[in-house]
């Protein structure tokens, strides 16, 4: 299933929160209409902590995280740190790096095994977010672009990539990640997919401009409904038609 919302009008909700499988992280605002929407479908399963990173509401682009672990850049506070140790699941390790590319959640997009990285992350970051993470690294770009996290979205389940991703490049990170993947977008024709909706394995949760063609993509390549990925290909050409037209 996938679901719209939005941020106190931005549609841009991997901006703002972080979801994986067994946690998730949204912004301390006033936006009960957001949060409402989280704790509706995600309270009785996982946690959702209301949470900010360097006194920022921007949580989605700020850390990474997965089942195994969650990364924050140098900028989260102490009592930041202590206030997410007491939250999360006593499984799921926690690490601040120091890092130039400080917004982690552009610069890294990962599931629970894999994880791909600008290619200019430092090496120190790079061991960091294996070990904490517990996900084997690739650096790569995606369509010329450098901000992997914000160009896709991955689960364990599949992936959706910047939608000028060459047919060629999907299938060759689909063969190293061992995921299925199509290129696409969210919030009417955004690139920025991973920026533009958070997803774990079995929910998705989209930007309010998101059309029922994207979302159509998107449960269909996360396997979040009963239609499966058998529908990728057809999927894939109605969105070039709409993009194109």
């Amino acid at each position: 299933m996938a679901l719209r919302t939005q941020f106190q009008n931005s549609s841009d909700i991997g901006v703002f929160a972080k979801l994986t499988n067994t946690y998730c992280l949204v912004p301390i605002a006033e936006c009960e209409a957001f949060y409402s929407v989280f704790e509706g479908e995600l309270g009785d399963v996982i946690k959702v902590i209301h949470t900010t990173v360097g006194g920022c509401r921007i949580v989605g682009r700020l850390c990474v995280g997965n089942k195994n672990g969650l990364l924050l850049p140098n900028s989260a506070t102490d009592k930041e740190l202590q206030h997410l140790r007491n939250s999360l699941p006593d499984n799921v390790k926690i690490a601040r790096v120091e890092e130039r590319l400080s917004a982690l959640g552009n610069v890294i997009a990962c599931n629970d095994y894999v994880a791909l990285v600008h290619p200019d992350l430092d090496r120190e970051t790079e061991e960091v977010l294996a070990d904490t993470l517990g996900v084997e690294v690739f650096r790569q770009t995606l369509a010329g672009q450098v901000l992997v996290g914000s160009y896709c979205a991955l689960t364990n389940q599949g992936g959706i990539l910047h939608p000028s991703t060459p047919i060629e490049d999907q299938d060759e990170l689909s063969s190293l990640l061992q995921i299925p993947l199509v290129a696409g977008t969210v919030n009417r024709g955004s690139q920025a997919v991973g920026a533009g909706m958070v997803v774990n394995d079995w929910i998705a949760f989209t930007g309010q401009d998101t059309t029922s063609t994207e979302i159509s993509l998107i449960e269909s390549i996360f396997k979040l409904s009963d239609k499966g990925p058998n529908n990728i290909n057809q999927m894939r050409s109605v969105l070039v038609e709409s993009m194109t037209s």
